[in-house]
């Protein structure tokens, strides 16, 4: 089951953003870059590989960072993904095993190896574990040989491998405001990116404010050239009474 990182969010309060990531995956500069842009809370948690729609599906997770096989895979119906970047394989095997001795390999240098399978040895970890034993040769991407890696094992890049691909997907019916600017942080749009929300929403309120002080001053100029002219116009009409064309008092007949 997935560790939540964050502490359990009481009350009635909307759920803050949740994200969840599959093993390998290193979220914390998106993490970073959106608590210095937001105020609101972001949580995350890491869940099995192959559960990361799964956590998507049940609600569980807004986003997920999800791997993606080299072939097959299929984007299910009502889900949004974008492909992020590609992943590095690597062949590991037990640090007294030839390949050792190289900086890189090509996996026609494992011909005649025993090609350990990540999924039927119950995960990477695992794997890992039995090709240390020297039992075999595992190919993993190079971010999770990492994560799990062992002072008995070695791993090499190893090319005419298909590349495995990172990828951000979420849910179509919870397409928002947070999630769009989540997905920006991730893609390196600049807090000032016009394509943030963030930045929409901003201009279009100061957009809104500009037009009603405009509408303020156009309502007010017209009530003040009213007023002005009716004190000229009454000036000139008590002036006229009394006075000559010189402006002279005029004589009684």
């Amino acid at each position: 089951m997935p560790t939540d990182t964050s502490a359990p969010h009481d009350g009635p309060a909307p759920r803050p953003l949740t994200v969840a990531y599959v093993p390998g995956v290193t979220p914390g500069k998106w993490i970073t870059r959106w608590r210095e842009r937001h105020e609101t809370e972001l949580r995350t948690f890491q869940c099995e590989e192959g559960a990361a729609l799964e956590e998507l599906a049940s609600g569980r997770a807004d986003l997920a960072f999800v791997r993606l096989a080299p072939e097959g895979f299929v984007r299910p119906d009502g889900m949004n993904l974008i492909p992020l970047y590609e992943e590095q394989p690597v062949a590991a095997a037990s640090k007294d095993h030839p390949i050792a001795a190289f900086d890189e390999i090509d996996l026609a240098d494992l011909d005649g190896e025993a090609l350990l399978d990540a999924d039927e040895m119950g995960g990477a970890a695992v794997a890992l574990e039995v090709a240390g034993s020297g039992a075999g040769v595992v190919l993993l991407p190079m971010s999770v040989a990492r994560l799990y890696s062992r002072k008995d094992v070695v791993a090499r890049p190893v090319s005419g491998v298909p590349a495995t691909r990172i990828g951000i997907a979420w849910l179509q019916d919870r397409d928002g405001a947070d999630v769009e600017e989540f997905i920006g942080v991730v893609r390196g749009r600049t807090a000032n990116s016009s394509r943030q929300p963030s930045v929409l929403a901003e201009q279009k309120s100061t957009a809104r404010q500009r037009t009603k002080a405009r509408q303020s001053r156009s309502e007010a100029k017209p009530a003040a050239r009213s007023g002005g002219a009716g004190k000229a116009k009454g000036s000139g009409k008590a002036a006229g009474k009394g006075s000559g064309r010189n402006g002279k008092p005029r004589r009684s007949r």
